[in-house]
Parts: structure tokens; sequence; C-alpha cells
């Protein structure tokens, strides 16, 4: 499936994505200033069907591809990096309910999915834990027909606006915390309460806010048993996450480039700025290169990821983990290089054009969106394992 394929009665996917930018940049200004979530963004994402992304035909969907996920988050990172994440965020939550939910869930919830009535939001950050994604303190209440799901989660992606969520529990009995289990659960489902602001730095629109989140379930609605998470996570939340957030960052570095050539060699560019400076094309060759290098990288996992073959050797964990840690460093990097080229007037005020600023208060999230220090920690440990230095 390719940017001009086309679900069945819908637009195509790259006249779908326009649509969804133009949305994006008419409310830009005003959700950045509000720290507001991007209602406007999210409700063409629903209309166009692209909350469908990855979810299979028979099932109502476009039946994308991970490199269909990879160039769609690219395209509207370009726009604004917190649609890009919502949306990359909500593919990764409905990928993990394609491969791992029973039927009954996936008749249920992958038609709703792909008429865009249900955006999916991620509850696996938990008070006390750090960063630690495989494990779970909250606990399944087990009792004879449901799951009683009480849960409090410092930073969660949208989910004052989601209409389901896929949840991180410790699984029901005397389990240790590595048990954990993937729950859904529909907003019908649960009351779910606020309990703090959200006024970041960068990524103020993704409203990403402490919820509680309390109420019971139904037992088919653990997606892929109970204690699955690890794999889920090594096969489905970890490739996806990665690839996802790299090609909205990778994005919105490129927006920024896109959008400072246009400056350089418009009117008003040419009698600012001397074209044929050394420094100048210098700094522009260096930005390049950092997008160039990101863009190999993204291409070779996605190609990894797709093969389907077994990510949990060392050498594809490395991959995985090398392509988080690269985009992150490297995109914020080229458009730092952006705002020594254009100077304080386009590199550093808000009412420029450019928006770098915007890009470089949003791009500093990356790194510590799943710390890259973590990563590094695990890529020694990986590394060790990998005697024979294999690249896949």
């Amino acid at each position: 499936m390719s940017t001009q394929s086309q679900r069945p009665g819908g637009p195509d996917l790259a006249s779908a994505l326009a649509r969804v930018r133009e949305v994006t940049e008419a409310n830009l200004a005003r959700t950045d200033r509000d720290a507001a979530f991007p209602v406007e963004a999210l409700d063409e994402l629903r209309r166009t069907g692209l909350l469908g992304l990855l979810v299979p035909v028979e099932y109502g969907g476009l039946g994308g591809t991970v490199r269909d996920l990879a160039a769609a988050a690219q395209s509207l990172g370009r726009g604004d990096m917190s649609v890009g994440m919502i949306f990359a965020m909500h593919c990764q939550q409905a990928a993990a309910v394609v491969r791992y939910a029973d039927d009954r869930l996936r008749k249920e919830l992958l038609p709703r999915i792909a008429a865009g009535e249900v955006y999916l939001a991620s509850v696996t950050t938990e008070a006390g834990k750090g960063g630690h994604l495989l494990t779970a303190r909250a606990r399944l209440e087990a009792t004879p027909d449901r799951l009683r799901i009480d849960r409090i989660a410092p930073i969660v992606t949208g989910g004052a606006y989601a209409d389901g969520f896929l949840i991180t529990m410790r699984e029901p009995g005397d389990a240790a915390d590595t048990d954990v289990s993937l729950v859904y659960a529909d907003r019908g489902q649960l009351e779910v309460t606020g309990s703090g602001d959200w006024d970041p730095m960068g990524m103020r629109a993704s409203h990403s806010v402490p919820l509680r989140l309390a109420g019971s379930v139904p037992g088919h609605q653990v997606v892929g048993g109970h204690g699955q998470f690890r794999e889920i996570a090594g096969k489905v939340f970890g490739p996806l996450a990665h690839v996802g957030w790299s090609a909205v960052w990778l994005g919105t570095a490129a927006g920024a480039l896109a959008r400072v050539l246009e400056l350089l060699r418009g009117p008003a560019g040419r009698e600012r700025f001397d074209l044929g400076s050394d420094l100048l094309l210098t700094r522009l060759s260096r930005v390049r290169q950092r997008l160039d290098t990101v863009h190999a990288l993204l291409a070779h996992t996605v190609e990894v990821v797709e093969s389907d073959e077994d990510l949990s050797r060392p050498s594809r964990q490395l991959l995985l983990n090398s392509l988080k840690i690269t985009a992150s460093e490297e995109c914020l990097a080229a458009v730092d290089g952006l705002v020594e080229l254009v100077g304080l007037r386009h590199g550093y005020l808000k009412d420029s054009p450019t928006r770098l600023e915007l890009a470089v208060r949003d791009l500093r999230s990356a790194a510590l969106n799943y710390s890259n220090d973590r990563l590094h920690l695990a890529d020694g440990r990986l590394a060790l394992l990998d005697r024979g230095v294999t690249f896949v």
C-alpha cells in the first residue's frame, strides 16, 4: 500500500494526510499556545479513516503496513509533532489489538477503530516505577465474570479525549510485578478522572495529563492472555514505537528544513542571506546529512520489522534502539543547526514562518520519551551478547 492507495469508498492516503495537515496548520498556534489537545485534527483523522490505517481491510480498515505507518507519521510530523505522535501512538495500540486480541474483541473493536469511532490511548506509565515498561504495580482484581481495574497513570497522551484505553496491569492473584497483562477498556466501562495540568515546554498539544482509571471489563478484553505483555512489547509496542516516533521526529525536522529553504529561496531571503556563503552552504549540508542518516536508518529498520523475523535477537534490538536514539538526537541537532543558520529573527522568535522555535521545543522531548540513557544501558548489555558484532 502506498500513499496513492485507497480504502474502499474513501480518499487516497496522500489526500487524507493532506486534509489532516491543513486542519492541523489552521489550529497550530492556538493548540501550542493553550496546550490544547488538537481536537480538530483528531476529528479529521476520524473522518478520513486514518485511525484505521493498520486495521485489516476485512474489518473495514486501510490494511496498511509498517512502511505506511512510517510514511504517514512522517507526513503528519511535518505539520505538528504533537499530532504526529498522537497518531503514531494510536496506531501502535491498534496493531496490538490486531495481532494479539482474541476473535471476539477483534470483531467488537476493530470495525469501530476503522470507522473512526475509537481513538486509543496508551496507559503504561505508573508512579514509583520510573520508565520500567515491563513491570506493573496496580493489580487486576478478578471476579467470576469481570476484571476490576483501578489504575493511576502520571502521563497519558490524549487520555482525556480517548474513546478506549490499553492498560498495563499486574495479573490477578499472587503475581510478581513482572507478570504484566495488557487490558482493553472502553471509556464507557471506566470512570476517568484527571488529577493535574499539562503545561510543558514543548509537545504542548499532546495533552499528556495524569489520569485515574477505575472500572471493570469482561475477561475477553485481556489482550494476548494474562502475563503476556512482555511478548507484545517486544513484537509490537517497542518496534512500532521506535519506528513511529522516529518517523514523526524526522518529519518535524524535514518540515523545518523545507520552511527554511522556502525562506532562503524567496525574495526576502535572497536580500537577507548570501546564498553563496561557504558557511551557509556548509550548515545546510550538515543539516541535510543528519536527516538523510535518520531516513536511511528508518528505512532499514522498517524493512527488518516488516520481515517478521525474530526481533528479540540482540542485533535487532540494538537496531531498534539505535533508530530511536539516533533519530531523537540527530533531528534536534538538525533543527538547532537551522537556528544557527538563519539567526535570531527566523531561528529564535515565535512569529517566524520557519517555526524553528516550536520545532526545537518539541524535539527536545524526543530523547526523554523513554529515556535515551535507559536505552543506552540496555544496548550495552545487548552488545555484550552479540559477540560476533552482527548487523541484523
